[in-house]
């Protein structure tokens, strides 16, 4: 069996479409669909169900996705390291949101460049984008603030992320005890700092703290936490943000906490691979010294 055909096929079965299939591998989305088709004839099997929007696999494609994607990950494996043979360097390519994998997954996996590990990494504001990479074959190991569904990927817990509402003092001063009484009092007075217009870490905040949703607009939108962080700290508004990444700013007294809720907002980060490459060296030591740095996250 051709193998195009076959990494073809698992492309489409990983991205769930024919279109974004073909951007993945460079081809047009009518080569795509020829060499299902010719992959389908070979078998006397349909391997997807063509709907609206993308496809779906049947249950041959799947049977087929799953025996076959775990052997055409370990020849892009072989591929790598015949390719660094000279330097005695495996390559691993993490994913992950920009600020957590800054700041605690690559300083944790710094000590295995020593070993013959070298580190490529991809930077993503959502899940989504980091795991359609990480379906593609573009990422080695993923960390997602969202656990995958189905039978690709195999995701373990790395730890919760604690999330703390902050501002400079001064505006803490300004609203005093009124933000013990009601949280739309605070986006009444203050601006708001976010990565995002849709507010997602304060949307998530007001609903476990408040139980409401927040009512006023982002002043200052920022994607990346850490320039979040900056802006809080010189008093464009109010923040929430994970606790490791401004427990510095908050012994310093640069920002506030305003408020101590009893069961503050947690998001969990879960570490992803495609089912059946834990067993490749570089993925298997990655995830595992991870999980054990972890432990004190």
């Amino acid at each position: 069996m051709d193998l195009t055909l076959l990494r073809t096929f698992v492309t489409v079965h990983r991205a769930g479409s024919f279109t974004r299939a073909a951007a993945l591998l460079g081809l047009s989305q009518p080569a795509v669909t020829g060499q299902i088709r010719t992959l389908e004839r070979q078998l006397g099997r349909p391997l997807f169900l063509r709907q609206a929007r993308g496809v779906t696999p049947t249950t041959i494609g799947d049977e087929l996705a799953h025996r076959a994607a775990p052997h055409l990950d370990a020849l892009v494996e072989i591929t790598e390291t015949g390719l660094d043979e000279h330097s005695g360097v495996r390559t691993l390519h993490l994913a992950g949101p920009p600020e957590f994998t800054a700041l605690r997954a690559l300083p944790a996996l710094a000590p295995l460049t020593a070993q013959g590990l070298a580190l490529r990494t991809s930077f993503f504001g959502n899940a989504e984008d980091t795991l359609e990479g990480l379906a593609a074959g573009h990422h080695d190991l993923a960390i997602a603030a969202a656990r995958p569904r189905g039978g690709l990927f195999t995701a373990t817990p790395l730890c919760d992320e604690e999330h703390v509402l902050v501002a400079a003092p001064r505006w803490a001063a300004r609203l005093g005890h009124t933000v013990l009484r009601e949280g739309h009092v605070v986006l009444e007075q203050l601006p708001v700092v976010e990565v995002h217009e849709s507010l997602p870490l304060v949307s998530r905040y007001w609903a476990t703290v408040f139980e409401s949703r927040p009512a006023a607009a982002g002043t200052v939108i920022a994607p990346d936490l850490r320039a979040v962080l900056e802006c809080a700290r010189a008093g464009a508004g109010l923040a929430v943000l994970p606790r490791y990444l401004c427990e510095g700013a908050l012994e310093r007294g640069e920002v506030v906490a305003l408020l101590d809720p009893p069961v503050p907002p947690l998001r969990t980060y879960f570490l992803v691979v495609r089912t059946g490459t834990l067993r490749l060296p570089p993925v298997a030591k990655a995830h595992e010294w991870l999980l054990r740095a972890a432990v004190d996250w």
